[in-house]
């Protein structure tokens, strides 16, 4: 049975714009997956804890001596990389706001950055260590950034999604959300086109 690890991370919830096309993936992926599971993560209604120092100090503090707080706050960190490793495939929504990525969604990165767990070091450098599977990612932004200085977005997920294993990514923008209603219309038409495409494929 394949699984579908979907992550929602706009402010607005399932208004979001990143939400309602990621949705539309999952549906779509439904229809053609009739016997598959999704897991849903709702950064907005759930929110991942900011990185703080009693955090990081639990995640790099050895098993065995580790208090019981500490172990609760790695547990909490297991289960998001379990759901990674569980998932066939992984589906992003991801607002743009003031040219980067929702607070919320960095604070799930690093909780699933863990050394030993999703990557390592080694005398060739860093080495991901979650099995390869396709990620989605649906980038919605108010202005049109692809392929400019100001799309700090692309390349840092790219990044950080290789560093702990995924390189099989594929975006899907809509830009020019807040630019009139003929360009949302045509932008948003052009996603879903495009998602419709991918869920088939």
């Amino acid at each position: 049975m394949a699984t579908l690890l979907q992550i929602n991370s706009s402010l607005s919830g399932d208004d979001g714009h990143s939400s309602a096309l990621s949705n539309k993936f999952v549906q779509r992926w439904r229809e053609h997956n009739p016997g598959g599971k999704v897991i849903v993560r709702d950064l907005a209604r759930h929110p991942i804890p900011h990185l703080d120092a009693e955090r990081l100090h639990a995640f790099i503090t050895p098993a065995e001596k580790r208090t019981a707080t500490q172990q609760d706050i790695v547990s909490y960190s297991d289960q998001l990389i379990d759901e990674l490793k569980r998932a066939d495939v992984i589906v992003f929504g991801v607002p743009m706001y003031n040219f980067g990525v929702p607070s919320t969604l960095k604070a799930y990165f690093d909780h699933i950055a863990r050394s030993g767990e999703t990557f390592r070091y080694t005398s060739n450098g860093p080495e991901g260590l979650l099995e390869d599977k396709p990620v989605y990612i649906f980038a919605a932004r108010g202005g049109i950034y692809q392929g400019t200085d100001a799309d700090s977005q692309t390349g840092y997920l790219n990044t950080f999604l290789g560093f702990i294993g995924l390189t099989k990514t594929h975006f899907v923008y809509a830009e020019g959300l807040a630019m009139g209603e003929d360009n949302q219309k045509k932008a948003l038409s052009s996603a879903e086109q495009e998602i419709t495409e991918l869920a088939a494929a």
